[in-house]
């Protein structure tokens, strides 16, 4: 499983110390090996079979006992139907190993789901449910007239008392009424019988079918346990434990789907069962981009917090891991420059790089300055928030009553902004609306993913501004404002599929992120004057 470089590499220096695999800019060592890992899949039939696949990989480069330098290839989940591929290191479980339990019990399980489907589409079932739909419509629709008829009797009852009340019967009358709710009772009760006994037929059925979804739910929460506590893996030190233990010392209760099955894990867990040591890491996708997340062919991404964060920290232990490689923070300690003021709000133009809200770091922001520069202001103060990496103009309240007016005009959409950003491409059209569904990806924050299920709406209308050979100039207009919005409508394969220069995220990192806030339009709360105030980019 290991190669060696085809091309020479002796002028290339080891690195100090082990990449940190969720902070880091690849070595040129890694850049040689995923160049060589790329020319291999580029002759894949694989990519010709399904052009619409894509695969995160990872390369590690490692030292043998005798000192030589090579690397390791690895993909995470699995490839074209399989997860042993000669090129490629093992899984560190191979779940599809004929005479494992995992591949037993899933027959167990697809079994029971065979068995489930049958009795759902059992003849008589369905048309039990069918006759149930009907029956209860008929006892409705009887039922409702036999109401309105007791409702209308009643109505004529109470007339004729009230116009002659002296030569009424109202013995008789009562007599009739008692007559006629008696006998609604009987019509309630012959049509609960007939309804009762579809449903008593509809039963039986379910309740094999809830058997059967019980027993399967139960082994599959016994195959899952088991299959924690497969996945044994291995630090540095020549430590072992597994998966359940190692989410569990995190606070979790169970691993999420997919959990052992990344590329890095695979890659340091051969190595250290072959005797290799570990020198750096880096993994990159190659194919097309899933629907939901942003990957682009070629590019380089650190590994997934949710699902190795605690993998990788156990599996590093014992090695000389490098810091994270962040860029250096600029310290903001001046007041941002003020493009609007008077004595019930202002507006600023935000730097990029500036926190708008304090963070986790004790950097100042936007807010603490304000707080600094304006102690009588009372209330939250910011009506809105810019990511850190986003300039321009951010809209601050100098009173609760003020920051209440404009946060109204936030909900309702009456507040028009506009963006100008550089993208990393072309974009045909010169204008358009994206919508895309976004919310967190809860297995590697802050990134947002495109969710049709479970995301929010989120909709941009964008202008194309200028082109040139590599680069679109375009403004923005947001319609609503999620986490994010911006930056996934303009690089995902469904939107504009042309990340922004300089986002770290979802395209490739820069000196900056290349997006700025220019224009805000709203009603002032106090004068009701239309507020139109811009700042353009310095880009």
């Amino acid at each position: 499983m290991i190669h060696f470089f085809r091309n020479s590499v002796a002028g290339i220096a080891l690195p100090e110390r082990f990449t940190n695999p969720f902070h880091y800019t690849p070595h040129a060592l890694c850049v040689e090996a995923v160049r060589e890992v790329q020319e291999y899949l580029s002759g894949m039939e694989l990519w010709k079979r399904k052009p619409d696949e894509g695969k995160m990989f990872g390369v590690l480069i490692v030292r043998t006992p005798d000192n030589r330098i090579g690397f390791l290839a690895a993909f995470s989940g699995i490839l074209d139907g399989s997860y042993l591929h000669p090129y490629f290191v093992p899984p560190v479980y191979n779940l599809q190993a004929p005479d494992g339990f995992f591949t037993q019990e899933e027959q167990h399980i697809s079994t029971i789901n065979e068995q489930i489907r049958q009795i759902e589409n059992d003849p008589d079932y369905q048309q039990a449910r069918q006759d149930l739909t009907a029956k209860s419509s008929q006892a409705e629709q009887a039922l409702s007239t036999a109401k309105a008829k007791l409702k209308a009797d009643k109505a004529t009852r109470d007339l004729q008392r009230s116009r002659n009340p002296q030569d009424i019967d109202t013995s008789a009358l009562i007599r009739e009424s008692q007559f006629q709710k008696a006998e609604y009772k009987r019509l309630e009760k012959h049509w609960k019988e007939q309804v009762g006994e579809i449903q008593h037929r509809i039963d039986e059925f379910t309740k094999r079918i809830e058997t059967l979804k019980a027993e399967r739910k139960q082994r599959s929460a016994k195959l899952q346990q088991r299959l924690f506590e497969q996945f044994r893996l291995l630090n540095a030190r020549g430590e072992e434990k597994n998966l359940f233990d190692l989410f569990r010392e995190e606070g979790q209760n169970n691993p999420p789907a997919g959990a052992g099955e990344c590329a890095a894990p695979k890659l340091l867990q051969f190595a250290y069962k072959h005797g290799l040591h570990p020198v750096a890491m880096a993994e990159f996708w190659w194919g097309c981009s899933p629907k939901t997340e942003i990957r682009r062919q070629g590019y380089y991404y650190p590994a997934c917090q949710g699902k190795c964060g605690p993998i990788l920290h156990f599996m590093l232990q014992g090695l000389n891991t490098e810091q994270p490689d962040l860029p250096e923070e600029r310290q903001f300690t001046e007041f941002p420059e003020i493009v609007y003021e008077d004595q019930w709000l202002l507006v600023v133009n935000k730097p990029a790089g500036m926190l708008s809200v304090p963070g986790k770091t004790p950097r100042l922001s936007v807010l603490d300055l304000t707080r600094q520069a304006y102690p009588e202001a009372t209330g939250p103060l910011l009506v809105h928030r810019l990511d850190m990496a986003t300039s321009g103009l951010l809209l601050i309240a100098k009173s609760k009553s003020v920051h209440e007016h404009l946060q109204k005009q936030f909900l309702a959409h009456t507040v028009r902004k506009r963006y100008t950003a550089l993208l990393d491409g072309n974009v045909p059209a010169n204008e358009g609306v994206i919508s895309l569904p976004l919310c967190p990806d809860i297995h590697d924050r802050p990134r947002q993913i495109v969710n049709e299920t479970f995301g929010k709406p989120a909709i941009t209308r964008y202008q194309v501004l200028e082109r040139t050979e590599r680069h679109t100039r375009i403004a923005f207009y947001p319609q609503t404002g999620r986490t994010h919005q911006l930056r996934v409508h303009a690089a995902h394969p469904l939107g504009l599929n042309c990340p922004i220069v300089g986002d770290s995220l979802y395209g490739k990192k820069a000196e900056r992120l290349y997006l700025h806030s220019e224009y805000i339009e709203f009603v002032h709360p106090a004068t009701g004057q239309k507020m139109q105030l811009e700042k353009p980019a310095d880009f």
